[in-house]
């Protein structure tokens, strides 16, 4: 005999970081359903995604409903047990990938990028609870003598002031920064993304290239710095944005597609992409002059004065993707860049559309071809409820699946783009319960 039973999840889209504590109780027969819960109280706990740290909600009020026996369609009126808690979607962890051009004529703005990704780009971030961390790809060194980045504490393992006599190697901070060690030239950034990916770095701290840093849960957000347009090859592919807009619209489909194929574990597909690409570029100024293109913006081939290339292969990434563009040649404007895109990064933070499947009351086990998703707008609409199918690869719209190893819930992306995008939205979840069986 099944037992219909409801666990309701609070999916808010909101900037909250814990999970409310879950308590389930239930008596009566397989014909009634009584009982009384009334679990409050706190729960803490933190979230360690490699140096994020997150704190538990508080627990909600679990109120019991007499649904009896009924084997029917399930829906929160006929299921047993209602929890209120609320347990929020929340946002996914954020990998910044910050890609550094080490060419003669970067010292400026390598310094710039120094002067501020502490305190005007870190800072930030770690305010708002998102759990992020930051991998620099460039050669570690001296700024004014050898056009090489050095990051000091509280981002990086090396003292405040430390850079001013760089030590031989980077100094990571696990958890929160990690310095890939190695030359990007003027126009080969695109090209050295993707063939250090799997190959150690220079200070051999990365022995399977930086894709060893990643988290396969994370948003990866990319910041691009250069004065210089895209020339390079890998892969049997070549990357050149001649300076124009058709170019640079080539060359940013080209690779897109290149970085979506060497891992779609961490950067997605074209139909789902898990990434966003910031350029900071030579691109003319816009008006105001500190203002940000938007990714709507078309690619432009004006130049800031003191550039070489506009960079319409990265501004093509940025609109592809959903980045702002900044212009590069004036460093004293960096802190606002800074601010605008780690600003982006918290606005932009997805919501991970997956949770585990709630635990049943004691002596019974959740009978998972059951399992319905209810989803309820936050604009009051009717409530939709999304169909249940086999796996990723069957999804659907409105629809989800289930990882039974994982004991986890999935979203189809379509259905968690709704989702995300729903800053009221809640979702409940409708299952029935076997009674001492087995899924």
């Amino acid at each position: 005999m099944r037992t219909n039973r409801m666990i309701f999840l609070g999916a808010l889209a909101a900037f909250s970081f814990g999970s409310a504590a879950l308590g389930v109780g239930c008596s009566g027969g397989d014909n009634t359903g009584s009982g009384a819960g009334n679990t409050g109280g706190n729960s803490s706990g933190s979230s360690q995604g490699g140096g994020g740290n997150g704190t538990g909600g508080e627990g909600g009020d679990i109120s019991f409903f007499d649904a009896g026996s009924n084997d029917g369609a399930l829906s929160e009126d006929s299921a047993c047990v209602s929890q209120s808690s609320e347990a929020t979607l929340v946002k996914k962890p954020v990998d910044v990938i910050i890609v550094i051009d080490n060419s003669g004529s970067m010292s400026a703005e390598i310094i710039g990028v120094q002067n501020n990704i502490n305190q005007n780009f870190a800072q930030i971030i770690e305010q708002s609870g998102i759990d992020y961390r930051v991998i620099m790809i460039a050669r570690h060194g001296s700024a004014s003598s050898a056009q090489s980045v050095c990051i000091e504490a509280p981002l990086s393992g090396i003292p405040a002031g430390g850079c001013a006599s760089p030590p031989a190697q980077p100094v990571n901070n696990p958890g929160k920064f990690y310095h890939y060690n190695v030359e990007i030239g003027s126009h080969d950034s695109l090209c050295k993304v993707l063939s250090t990916f799997t190959t150690p770095d220079l200070s051999g701290a990365a022995s399977m290239g930086w894709q060893e840093w990643l988290r396969p849960d994370s948003f990866k957000t990319f910041i691009e710095l250069t004065d210089d347009g895209v020339s390079c090859s890998y892969g049997g592919t070549t990357y050149s944005d001649g300076n124009s807009v058709a170019g640079g619209t080539t060359s940013a489909n080209n690779w897109d597609a290149a970085l979506l194929a060497m891992s779609p574990d961490n950067f997605g597909t074209a139909a789902n992409r898990n990434y966003r690409f910031y350029s900071i570029v030579a691109m003319a100024y816009n008006n105001p002059a500190t203002k940000p293109y938007d990714p709507t913006d078309p690619i432009i081939t004006g130049e800031c004065p003191t550039a070489a290339d506009p960079g319409t292969g990265y501004q093509g990434l940025s609109n592809l993707t959903g980045g702002l563009k900044f212009p590069l040649c004036d460093t004293t404007s960096y802190d606002a860049v800074f601010q605008a895109i780690a600003e982006g990064v918290v606005a932009g933070a997805q919501v991970a559309c997956s949770f585990a499947i709630p635990d049943p009351p004691e002596g019974t086990t959740v009978d998972l071809n059951s399992v319905v998703v209810d989803y309820a707008p936050g604009d009051m609409s009717p409530n939709q409820q999304f169909k249940q199918v086999a796996d990723l690869a069957s999804c659907a719209a409105e629809s989800f699946y289930i990882d039974k190893d994982a004991n986890q819930i999935h979203l189809c992306p379509d259905t968690c783009g709704v989702v995300k995008n729903d800053e009221g939205a809640k979702v409940a979840v409708l299952f029935a319960c076997d009674p001492g069986g087995a899924n």
